[in-house]
């Protein structure tokens, strides 16, 4: 009969506290990422089971697929809500029934997984956008394979379907240096996201490339998706750029609005370009050019990377890139100045 590995076990093969490795299991703070790395790594290979999952080794297969999110990214049906019918159809394709949890802050906070991954009645996990690096640790903790959608952070190790955003921003730059443009600016909230964060950067490698000095009024590095932040933040500006890059589209929508309220023109005064190819770069008038995102192709990599992952646990871990492409619509136009 097999002995139950515990975690004092591990703590003394690996000569640290018993503390430490509760730590690291559970998601906490208090331990270094490569300290709770080799943790859990340890722990796998010794086969210790999580308190709360039912006697069933890694390799049972449940059938099931789980796809968790933060109530935000559940809120955001026009991008992620096709994005989870990808997942869905892909799965269901591959013979598996996916599981769907919705996080609220409060869980999310206090670090409670999902009553089946506790119980590992799944054999993979997908997450959805963003969730704090704490509970995302969290959720790896468990040993179950784990890939993420649009989100990664240096203190996460697992594979990452990604957006290209630092040259898909640079090629959105380009087309308006393309139509004569000189004076860029840049709008999104960089800590909101690391998307928004790369996006900035490519946004800066293109001006870099062109030969272009930055002009720090023309850079809104902290933007909220709200007609007041956006018009107070116009209005403190003294000389408009002849053209602005959003990180999305709701950024570009509100700026368009706003514009056309002080009385520019879009595009004859100022032209916009936004990011994703949402519904709100079909509504705004005129319509928004856009970098395009294949949602679909989001879903379908992200099972792909998980099925192999399933299949491949100690492998490498890797972000794969996916490509956007520019979508030209009537919010950019030539520069008159």
């Amino acid at each position: 009969m097999r002995t139950k590995i515990t975690m004092q076990d591990i703590a003394d093969f690996l000569h640290i506290s018993k503390n430490s490795v509760s730590q690291a299991l559970s998601g906490k703070d208090g331990v270094s990422e490569e300290t709770r790395r080799l943790i859990i790594e340890t722990a796998e290979r010794m086969g210790y089971e999580y308190p709360s999952a039912r006697k069933k080794r890694l390799s049972e297969q449940s059938g099931n697929i789980a796809l968790i999110a933060s109530d935000f990214a559940f809120a955001q049906k026009s991008f992620f809500g096709e994005i989870y019918l990808s997942v869905e159809q892909e799965t269901r394709r591959r013979s598996k029934h996916l599981l769907i949890q919705s996080i609220n802050e409060e869980t999310e906070r206090e670090l409670v997984l999902p009553l089946f991954l506790e119980n590992k009645d799944v054999d993979g996990i997908i997450i959805l956008s963003h969730l704090s690096t704490s509970y995302t640790n969290a959720v790896i903790a468990t040993g179950i394979p784990t890939v993420l959608i649009d989100h990664h952070h240096p203190a996460i190790h697992a594979d990452c379907i990604l957006t290209n955003n630092r040259f898909s921003a640079y090629e959105a730059v380009q087309h308006l240096y393309d139509l004569g443009h000189r004076h860029i600016g840049f709008m999104g909230n960089i800590s909101f996201s690391p998307s928004y964060h790369e996006r900035l950067d490519g946004y800066r490698l293109a001006l870099h490339d062109k030969g272009i000095a930055e002009n720090p009024e023309w850079i809104v590095k902290d933007a909220l998706e709200e007609p007041k932040y956006v018009m107070q933040t116009m209005k403190s500006i003294g000389t408009q750029p002849t053209a602005w890059f959003c990180v999305n589209d709701g950024l570009g929508f509100l700026l368009n609005s706003t514009l056309h309220q002080l009385g520019f023109q879009v595009p004859k005064d100022i032209s916009i370009c936004s990011f994703d190819n949402g519904q709100l770069s079909r509504l705004a008038t005129p319509m928004t050019t856009t970098m395009g995102i294949d949602l679909n192709q989001f879903g379908r990599k992200a099972v792909e990377r998980l099925f192999w992952r399933m299949e491949h646990k100690h492998e490498p871990y890797m972000e794969l890139l996916l490509p956007t492409k520019l979508i030209v619509r009537e919010s950019t136009a030539s520069a008159k100045r």
